[in-house]
C-alpha cells in the first residue's frame, strides 16, 4: 500500500487487494474500487461536494 494522495480535497488510497478508492478526508471510502490509481485520480478530480438540501419547515 502506498501513502494516500490528496486530489481535489479527496484522498486516493490503495487497498490491501491492490484496488484503488476515493475517500473523504475522514477516510471513508466514497467511490471505487478502481483498477488503477490514474482512474481513481480522474474520478476524484471531477467530484464536487453537494450540500444537503435545506430543511423545510412545516406551516411555511
Amino acid at each position: 500500500m502506498s501513502a494516500a494522495k490528496n486530489v481535489n480535497g479527496y484522498l486516493i488510497n490503495q487497498a490491501k487487494d491492490g484496488q484503488w478508492w476515493v475517500a473523504g478526508v475522514d477516510g471513508e471510502n466514497i467511490a471505487g474500487p478502481f483498477p488503477t490509481e490514474a482512474l481513481a485520480i480522474e474520478v476524484a478530480s471531477v467530484f464536487q461536494d453537494t450540500p444537503a438540501p435545506a430543511t423545510k419547515r412545516r406551516g411555511n
